[in-house]
């Protein structure tokens, strides 16, 4: 990333004037806060904050996992891209990121702040997320089942992708700047990924603080979140907010790891390892490397079959002096270590045994590890090791949670498999960390919003949160708050953008589930006329619901 002139550098710096008579007054004492992404889900963050005549972004991300909660990435945005002046972005993950050239797309042209890290990822991320969306548009009109239908447009292209990265702004951690005139920001370590930042925003007597996403405890390359105190309002995450991990160091972490691979690897087949191209494949490949290095484990080949993975990978060695913990020695081109970049390289994949397979997407929803889970989960000698969060409504989610039967690319594939998993890879905190992370927020004068988490993680952690401070919130998708100094927030409007139950399931997951296993459940009839007679049954149903429908759309 090239640095960038626009902006002050630090408080002192802070425009004296251009505010709008109404602000320079005090008369706009408040701003309103409009979550159009991740409340009641983990996926999708974007929020709005209106500050007079000018509006602010935090973060713009793709949603994942159910296909009603993946159609708003094609649904009309809660607000106008080319009225958004400014966007501030926490940190490169695609849930966070993924829809910013969309965005750009459809008519935003301010800059985007984020940390020179953050930049440098999604120099690769962004392309490759355009990439992914134009060869899924393609593959999809290709299907024999959609030959009648009107061909699917990519979310945006690559070209829309460049357009968004000439926008970036690269800022340092602790350094002031101004997003506009009336309002200051500064980014503090999340100790997420590399990269990654909490938002601090004032504007004169009112803040504002968004965690982003946190990292926990023993985090491989990150030292802990940092963050101000005495925030009048503040949002954080909540993704582990209903469970809590036995927090290994590093060594206790890799040689869990070991077992794992070692008790994979005896039963003959591949180890199959899904995982996230930024921070994840890269601490995999350090734990690893040092556990072949100590001789606890047997050097064999490992295989990261993930072009992005890879492009991420160069860039933590060129941020290397920024990670907790990495030495000068190069961890991430041990001789074991093989790197898959073409197609070709990755079908061949399929012909070996006894392999370890570093594949994205960390869900099992994209990529070329749907591929190698193609070819390995029937088998009773593979072993799929999951090691990061897998969001309800996604592949990884329904693998993990003991699917007999999936459907991948439109085939039904048995779940025979090893199904495995290690937590301690997460970058995220777990509640006992939320908690901290909250109590040395405190004094917080207004209120606490718990946003990125499913409901019951939502629940659980608003509940402890309670105790310590009196406003606790847990908006939805399109509810908009008016946030004042040293008060609570107020509701001001409520716009649902989808159903609560949308956000963790839907009928198409329903339908996956029931079509994947119905061929093996009517094999289990024994009678040729008695099947027939079900499937018959089951049509008349599915008609009856139709012509209800239909009646009911008519009156």
């Amino acid at each position: 990333m090239q640095a960038s002139n626009r902006g002050p550098r630090n408080r002192s710096e802070l425009p004296k004037s251009g505010a709008t008579n109404a602000e320079a007054t005090g008369a706009i004492d408040y701003v309103d806060l409009t979550f159009h992404g991740a409340a009641q889900t983990v996926t999708g963050s974007c929020m709005e904050v209106a500050a007079g005549d000018h509006r602010l972004l935090i973060d713009c991300g793709l949603f994942q996992g159910p296909r009603t909660l993946e159609a708003l990435n094609f649904a009309t945005f809660g607000f106008v891209p080319a009225a958004i002046d400014v966007l501030i972005l926490t940190h490169a993950h695609i849930d966070h990121s993924g829809l910013l050239p969309r965005l750009v797309a459809e008519g935003f042209a301010g800059p985007i702040y984020c940390t020179e890290a953050t930049g440098d990822l999604l120099a690769y991320m962004l392309p490759d997320a355009a990439r992914i969306q134009e060869w899924d548009a393609e593959r999809r009109n290709q299907r024999s089942d959609r030959q009648d239908e009107a061909p699917i447009e990519p979310l945006y292209r690559k070209e829309d992708a460049q357009k968004a990265l000439a926008l970036l702004h690269p800022v340092g951690f602790d350094q002031w700047f101004a997003p506009f005139p009336g309002v200051e920001a500064r980014l503090w370590n999340a100790g997420h990924i590399l990269g990654s930042a909490s938002i601090e925003l004032r504007r004169r007597t009112l803040s504002l603080l968004f965690s982003g996403d946190l990292g926990p405890v023993n985090k491989t390359f990150q030292a802990g979140p940092q963050a101000p105190t005495g925030i009048d309002h503040v949002v954080c995450e909540s993704t582990y907010g209903d469970r809590e991990r036995i927090e290994l160091d590093a060594t206790a972490r890799r040689h869990l790891l070991a077992t794992e691979i070692r008790e994979a690897l005896a039963e003959g087949g591949n180890l199959i390892v899904p995982v996230f191209a930024i921070e994840r494949t890269q601490e995999l490949l350090f734990d690893l490397a040092t556990l072949f290095h100590t001789g606890e484990l047997a050097r064999r080949p490992v295989f990261i079959d993930s072009p992005l993975a890879s492009q991420a990978t160069s860039v933590f060695v060129r941020h290397r002096r920024e990670l907790a913990g990495v030495g000068t020695e190069p961890v991430f081109d041990d001789g074991a270590f093989h790197y898959v970049e073409s197609v070709a390289q990755s079908i061949q994949l399929n012909n070996i045994r006894g392999g370890i397979i570093l594949a994205a997407s960390g869900m099992c929803e994209g990529g070329r590890v749907r591929q190698h889970l193609l070819h390995n989960l029937a088998r009773h000698d593979s072993t799929v090791l999951f090691v990061g969060y897998q969001a309800r409504g996604t592949l990884g989610r329904a693998i993990l949670d003991g699917a007999a039967r999936v459907r991948i690319s439109g085939r039904d594939i048995a779940v025979r498999a090893r199904i495995r998993s290690i937590d301690s890879y997460s970058a995220h905190a777990d509640r006992a960390g939320l908690i901290d992370w909250i109590t040395a927020r405190l004094p917080i004068g207004g209120s606490l919003f718990l946003d990125h988490g499913e409901r019951e993680a939502i629940a659980m952690l608003k509940d402890a949160a309670g105790r310590l401070t009196d406003s606790v919130v847990a908006p939805i998708l399109g509810d908009t708050y008016r946030l004042r100094p040293g008060a609570m927030a107020e509701k001001i409007a409520s716009h649902p953008m989808v159903p609560a139950s949308a956000t963790e399931s839907d009928w198409q997951n329903d339908y996956a589930r029931f079509s994947v296993d119905l061929k093996h459940r009517l094999t289990q009839i024994r009678e040729q006329e008695v099947r027939r007679k079900a499937i018959a049954e089951m049509s008349a149903v599915l008609d009856r619901y139709r012509h209800r429908d239909a009646l009911h759309r008519t009156r």
